[in-house]
């Protein structure tokens, strides 16, 4: 069934009642639980329990606006840090509760099965290769390594997708399984298989959702970012360049960035202590740098001292 937002064209807003947004769509109680919100909205809009949560609110918009209908936010409406934490809450679901359960499960509804055939246990086996690729996917992604490891998300979500059709192809029922389940309605094997199939289903589909607002929302925005950083790098440079320093603030910044106090530095320029305390403040308003570390970094940027002949 067609989302009706989706053919719309309808998107929540900052406006919207919350507790219509978990009550229309199926994904939105699991968003909210990753953002940290609760349920016992009554009739707040989403805007109020964001911001009386500390949640960023277009951040939040932008996941569940993207899951609802596959809008892709601009990268500048994103709080990295808010998208982090949901991501990493997503996280500690998959290995700390979703992937638990799904195990427990699937040995429920596969170990009855004819006792002569290793397939089971095969599969099994599938299941937990699946489980630790995807630990170590979610380790990495924890230390900020997302872009390195983008190439793994695919290949994950095609291992879960494997494992549901090994069951779906291969799985052999036995012979008096299928007996009872022909004979008994409620066959508990029987129901057990159509459940763990179910969770199969839309575990595959919720970590390649995971996947995809990490693709189509964290990686632009971080990109974004590195892009913002760069344009003010390139602004304080032609600030830099539109103040530069006087010959006599250079000898200074090089007596500094050796390592001399404000009195050597005095006796070996042949100045007044005063007049080298106003000449740091006068390098320090125009570099806009206030440490000896900044300080000695662009003295030898700009082959003012010789790297090797600082100490």
């Amino acid at each position: 069934m067609v989302n009706d937002k989706m053919v719309n064209g309808i998107v929540y807003k900052s406006t919207d009642k919350i507790c219509d947004l978990m009550a229309h769509e199926e994904d939105a109680i699991q968003i909210i639980s990753r953002f940290g919100l609760e349920m016992g909205v009554g009739e707040q809009t989403i805007a109020q329990v964001c911001e009386s949560h500390g949640v960023h609110t277009p951040t939040f918009l932008a996941v569940v606006n993207y899951k609802v209908c596959k809008q892709r936010p601009q990268p500048a409406d994103i709080d990295i840090p808010t998208l982090q934490c949901y991501l990493k809450n997503a996280h500690t679901y998959f290995l700390d509760f979703r992937l638990p359960r799904l195990r427990r499960s699937l040995i429920e509804a596969i170990i009855p099965a004819d006792p002569t055939t290793k397939i089971p246990g095969l599969i099994l086996r599938c299941y937990d290769e699946f489980v630790d690729e995807i630990r170590t996917h979610i380790e990495h992604e924890n230390e900020g390594l997302f872009e390195e490891h983008a190439h793994d998300d695919q290949r994950i979500t095609d291992k879960l997708t494997e494992i549901k059709n090994l069951i779906i192809k291969y799985y052999p029922l036995g012979v008096e399984s299928q007996k009872t389940a022909l004979l008994n309605e409620e066959s508990t094997v029987t129901y057990q298989l159509i459940s763990v199939m179910s969770d199969l289903w839309h575990t595959e589909h919720d970590f390649a959702d995971h996947c995809a607002i990490e693709d189509d929302i964290l990686r632009p925005a971080l990109v974004k970012k590195k892009d913002r950083y760069a344009e003010r790098g390139k602004t304080a440079a032609l600030k830099d360049s539109s103040e530069e320093l006087t010959e006599r603030e250079k000898d200074v910044l090089i007596q500094i960035v050796k390592g001399l106090s404000y009195k050597e530095i005095a006796n070996v320029l042949h100045i007044s202590t005063h007049t080298v305390i106003s000449h740091r403040k006068h390098i320090t308003r125009k570099l806009n740098i206030h440490s000896s570390a900044g300080l000695t970094i662009y003295a030898i940027v700009n082959h003012l001292v010789d790297l090797n002949t600082l100490e």
